[in-house]
Parts: structure tokens; sequence; C-alpha cells
């Protein structure tokens, strides 16, 4: 977590030429972030190094969310050519950690978290490609093309994908107006904030959003990657958003079919963290993963999906410590 040699002079030219820059976290990507100080003054730095990382994405999406009136970082300056983005800072109150201290402010603070979501799916999506039958499929198939390799079993993958396709007119039938999905809202992604002009909390890592349906993003969030959210709370907050947002009919059978299919993605995407980039570290999220794969797999809808599970990947086969395997 060194600064990039370019970011003193892009602080200077941005008016921060006394600042320090102190480290203050990693991603699963490239990016990298680091706290900006000068005097009471605080901001972030991205370094988004090109060719790996475009910042452009990001800073788009930010200023459509400042216009519909939600909390985006302010875009502060930019460096387009070194990947450099200076940014508002939201300081450190994550949800995650935040609830992990105060657990008794669980429901109060999901019921925020879905309501933000209600109140941006009322707004008109931003510009963005679509969340299409080729993504989903594209994002499931990374299971199959990481997790089983990992683990040395050869799996049916052509039935893979027709299982998939069995089951996604469900989202496709039920998706229409598209919404802007952010597809990483969760507790390590929204901040609290005290900002009384815009709605709701200050919002991160967005930068790989989509036009698509409204059930992804409220996935995201009640099946968190990394923090447990109970049973009780998930189905209650999705009573809530249904109660506040009046999404179509078959929208159980779509969260579900959405869950299923972003399990699954990570699941890859985590097995692939560590095979390719070295970060063994997410493997340690794959027990609650599975857990979350297996109960949308239960849902009627998930019929086909959860036959090929049963014929291509035993039980036993889903919980493997691959850990142990990244250690050894």
């Amino acid at each position: 977590m060194i600064p990039p040699a370019s970011a003193p002079a892009f602080l200077s030219a941005a008016g921060w030429e006394h600042a320090a820059i102190v480290p203050l976290a990693g991603d699963a990507s490239f990016r990298r972030y680091f706290r900006v100080i000068d005097g009471a003054r605080r901001a972030v730095l991205m370094d988004a190094p090109p060719p790996h990382e475009d910042p452009r994405p990001f800073i788009a999406i930010a200023e459509h969310l400042v216009g519909q009136g939600f909390a985006a970082p302010a875009i502060l300056a930019r460096d387009l050519e070194q990947g450099l983005v200076l940014i508002e800072d939201f300081g450190d109150l994550r949800v995650k950690e935040h609830l992990d201290d105060v657990p008794a402010d669980e429901l109060g603070v999901y019921r925020r978290a879905v309501e933000l979501l209600a109140d941006l799916h009322r707004t008109p999506a931003a510009d963005l490609p679509p969340y299409d039958r080729a993504v989903y499929q594209r994002e499931a198939g990374l299971l199959t093309e990481w997790y089983c390799p990992a683990i040395g079993l050869p799996v049916d993958a052509e039935a893979y994908v027709r299982a998939w396709d069995a089951v996604l007119p469900i989202v496709e039938q039920s998706a229409s107006p598209a919404v802007t999905v952010l597809r990483d809202y969760h507790a390590e992604n929204i901040m609290l904030i005290d900002r009384p002009e815009v709605r709701g909390l200050g919002l991160l890592d967005f930068q790989d959003a989509l036009a698509g349906h409204p059930a992804y993003d409220l996935v995201s969030l009640l099946q968190d990657a990394r923090r447990d959210v109970p049973p009780e709370v998930e189905a209650a907050m999705i009573v809530h958003y249904k109660s506040i947002a009046n999404p179509p009919a078959d929208f159980d059978a779509a969260y579900a079919v959405l869950g299923a299919q972003r399990n699954a993605k990570i699941i890859g995407i985590f097995t692939r963290l560590w095979k390719r980039d070295g970060k063994p570290r997410y493997l340690s999220f794959l027990p609650r993963m599975w857990d979350l794969l297996e109960r949308d797999l239960a849902h009627p809808a998930l019929a086909p999906v959860a036959q090929w599970f049963a014929g291509n990947i035993a039980a036993e086969k889903r919980h493997l410590a691959l850990q142990d395997q990244a250690a050894a």
C-alpha cells in the first residue's frame, strides 16, 4: 500500500500539496484507496491503474447518483491517464463494523438500506449497459470455470448453461422497467453518514453498475458474501421492500434466481482470486456462499439448476476447506 509515484504531483495540482497520504484499503480488484489529510480536510485518493482499471464508470455513476439526490462521493479531482481520482471522504463508519459493534441496530440499519434501494428504483436508470442473459451466463459460468477445476471435479458445463437458460426468463420477464443495479450493495460498501440533505446512506464501489432487475441489489444486501445476515432479517426486509416498492408478482422467484446466480458467481470469483491473483483470504467466505446458494436452489423456480448441482457437484464437494489447500 505504497502510494503511486504520481500521487504527490496530482494532489498538488488539485490544491492538496501539503497533504499526507496514508493507506486506507485494498480491493479485490487492482484498485487501492488512500486517505489524504491536510489539517482538518480529508479526502480519499482512488488509485485505479490503467490498463487494469478505468475510473470513468465510477465517476459517471457517482455523478448520476449525486444528481438523483443520493450520497455518492463527490469527485474532487481526476487524472484519467494515470487512473487517479480524488473523492469525498465519507469517514470510517461502515455498516459492517457498526453492526459488529452495535448489533441491536441491525433491523433499523437494514430498513434504511432497503428504503434507499426502493428510492433508487423509483428514479430513472442511469445510461448503462443491460444486465442481460449473456452477462448472467458469463458470471454464473465462473463457478464451472474456476471452482470445479480447483477441486478437480469434471462437470457437464454445457448442461449448466442449459439449466440457467431454463430459469433466467423468470428474471427477464419481470425486469421492466430496468433500474440502476449497483451490483455490490452490501455492508462493506455502505457508509453511515450525517448528511440530511441526501437520501439515506453513503454509497461506495458502484463502478460495475448495469441496468437490470430490482431484486439484484436486494440480494446483494441480504445475502451478503462477507457478513451473516440472519434469515429472519432477510425475510423481514424482503417483505419491507415489497411493501414500499410494489414489485411484480413473481418477485420472490426472481430474487431466488438472482440469489443463486450471484452466489454461484461469487464462488467462482473467490476461487479465481486465490488461483489466479494469489489472494487466498477470500476462500474463507466460501462456506457462507454455499449455504446461501443451497437456500436459493431450494426455491421451485430453480429446479433445473438444482438438478444440475445434484448431478454434478455432490454435497461433500461444496464445502471443501480450500483455504487449507491454499495454505499447504
